[in-house]
C-alpha cells in the first residue's frame, strides 16, 4: 500500500494556517459567509485527512515506545499496567498534541460552516420578507 503520509512538520504549519483562519471572526454578511464556507469546506477536508495522518505517527510512534518501554520494565519488573500506559502516553505526548490539534480544528471548521449556514439562511429568509413587503405596496 503506498500511504501519502503528511510529515508531522507539515501538519503543525498547516494546522497553524488554519488555526489562524479558525480565529478569523467572520461578520453576519452573506457574501462573506458563503466564501467562507467555501474555505471552510475544504479545511474539513483537509484537517480529516491531517487528523489521519497525524493518527498514524502517534500510532508509529506508540509502537517504537511501547517496545522500548515494555524492555525496560520488564528488566524491572516493578511497574504496573498502568504506569506503563502513562509513561507511554508521555513519551508521546507532541503525537497526542497533533491529533488533539486536528480534531480541534476540524470540529471547530464544521462549527464554522454551521454558522455560515445560518447567516446564508437568515439573508434568504430577510430577502423574502423584504421581497413580500415590497410587493405589498
Amino acid at each position: 500500500m503506498n500511504l501519502l503520509i503528511t510529515s508531522k512538520e507539515q501538519i503543525f504549519a498547516e494546522l497553524t494556517n488554519i488555526d489562524s483562519f479558525l480565529n478569523i471572526t467572520m461578520s453576519e454578511n452573506a457574501e462573506e459567509a458563503v466564501q467562507r464556507g467555501n474555505d471552510l469546506a475544504v479545511y474539513i477536508a483537509r484537517t480529516g485527512k491531517l487528523l489521519a495522518d497525524s493518527k498514524y505517527w502517534l500510532n508509529e510512534a506508540m509502537k517504537s515506545e511501547i517496545m522500548q518501554t515494555l524492555e525496560v520494565t520488564a528488566k524491572n519488573a516493578k511497574a504496573t499496567a498502568t504506569a506503563i500506559n502513562a509513561l507511554i502516553g508521555s513519551l508521546c505526548r507532541e503525537d497526542r498534541y497533533l491529533v488533539d490539534w486536528c480534531e480541534r480544528c476540524n470540529r471547530t471548521a464544521t462549527h464554522q460552516l454551521s454558522w455560515c449556514v445560518t447567516v446564508i439562511s437568515k439573508a434568504k429568509e430577510e430577502m423574502k420578507i423584504s421581497g413580500m413587503y415590497n410587493n405589498k405596496k
